[in-house]
């Protein structure tokens, strides 16, 4: 069923229950309020691969775990136990790159956290991040997590 973008628009947010997905959540709904926009927080599960038909132990209940993870994103992101009405917790069965690229075709921006749950720690943009940089349909904005110390500009050379 194709929801329907709000007369404000329709912010996309990635989330993953990570610091900076958390923070990107709580920054869409910042820009969302005074323009009057939905924001679709948006968590991401799909099955894992199995090879040679061997089958890994305690893989099941991904679509539930994934639930919990972003209701616990929604309470962090200090909305409490009363989520705002123009905060739309949704989980997409797919990739997180491909499902978000693909969202990004029905909205207005799309906000993803700089770093998840995944990759190397030495990235300066995590690979979810970097795809829906470079192949999104709409603007893109990548947020910081809001605990890590920042570099002044004297501190990076």
């Amino acid at each position: 069923m194709e929801e329907s973008a709000s007369e404000g628009g329709r912010f996309v947010v990635g989330v993953d229950g990570s610091e900076a997905s958390v923070e990107a959540l709580r920054q869409a709904q910042r820009l969302a309020v005074p323009l009057g926009a939905e924001v679709l927080a948006t968590a991401c599960w799909e099955d894992p691969q199995v090879y040679a038909g061997y089958v890994a132990m305690g893989i099941d209940r991904f679509e539930e775990r994934v639930r919990m993870v972003l209701q616990e994103a929604v309470e962090q992101a200090a909305f409490g136990q009363v989520t705002p009405p123009n905060v739309l917790p949704r989980v997409v069965r797919g990739h997180p790159r491909d499902s978000l690229i693909e969202a990004s075709r029905r909205a207005d921006m799309l906000v993803v956290g700089r770093r998840g749950h995944g990759g190397f720690g030495g990235l300066l943009l995590g690979s979810v991040s970097s795809a829906c940089i470079a192949h999104a349909h709409c603007s893109v904005l990548v947020v910081h997590s809001p605990n890590k110390e920042r570099k002044t500009s004297s501190e990076k050379f």
